[in-house]
């Protein structure tokens, strides 16, 4: 995992995208560190990823209880926001994949809106799997140099590893459902949920039904997976767990 922060990750990202450097970029927040653990094809379509963020506080936490210097995370719907408004001012069409007909077409209306020198070079939604390959031309014909794609995991991280030497853009990223949160389908948590770590309790509350396993299920495995390498390190070298009297 990369540890930069948001302007440092920004920044990266556009000396990439300027000199022409193919880049497949990925955040990572606990559910999707859990279901690597069993999911090969998963595990292997974010290692092969040039930038790898971290999304979600518990992997914050996690990390910095495994000593590691982690200074915030990097949210994928800010940084996509940050990529948008990037764009806009550097003149890079930009291509929207993904989401509910309807919704993709509110997403780059109400982004042509906030950014009006945003290059919307194309858009297509998210349910498109009986025929990948037109949409991957569509994506290529398009001239488009950013690629957001906006679908669910693990279905984005390995549809863009699969195909990612077709898309002929300069960098694509997943953005899960930030296209929803931008066309005012579903709200984000308020700003103390974010900072403490309980906006996956806030999307929970939106939608039960869809995300109370993902969560209390993953949150659960990976408090044991820290657990573990945290035992794991502590043996290794030489300490002992505090127990006691």
């Amino acid at each position: 995992m990369d540890i930069a922060s948001m302007p440092e990750t920004v920044n990266v990202i556009a000396d990439r995208i300027e000199r022409r450097q193919f880049t497949q970029h990925v955040v990572v927040n606990v559910a999707k560190l859990v279901h690597m653990q069993s999911d090969t094809q998963l595990a292997a379509s974010v290692r092969a990823c040039d930038i790898v963020n971290i999304d979600g506080m518990g992997v914050v936490w996690g990390a910095r209880l495994m000593g590691l210097p982690v200074r915030e995370r990097v949210a994928g719907i800010d940084l996509f926001e940050r990529l948008v408004g990037m764009a806009a001012e550097r003149g890079y069409p930009v291509f929207m994949l993904g989401a509910a007909p309807g919704v993709v077409e509110t997403t780059c209306a109400k982004l042509a809106a906030r950014y009006p020198d945003l290059r919307i070079a194309g858009y297509h939604h998210g349910f498109f799997w009986n025929d990948e390959a037109s949409v991957v031309d569509a994506v290529e014909a398009s001239g488009a140099r950013i690629l957001f794609v906006a679908i669910t995991s693990p279905k984005k991280e390995n549809f863009i590893d699969r195909w990612k030497d077709r898309l002929g853009v300069d960098f694509v990223m997943g953005v899960g459902g930030s296209f929803d949160v931008v066309a005012g389908k579903v709200s984000r948590a308020p700003r103390w949920m974010q900072r403490s770590g309980f906006e996956w309790f806030y999307r929970v509350l939106q939608e039960p039904r869809r995300m109370w396993k993902r969560y209390f299920i993953t949150n659960n495995a990976f408090a044991l997976m820290l657990l573990r390498a945290r035992f794991a390190s502590l043996t290794s070298t030489g300490r002992k767990p505090c127990r006691p009297d």
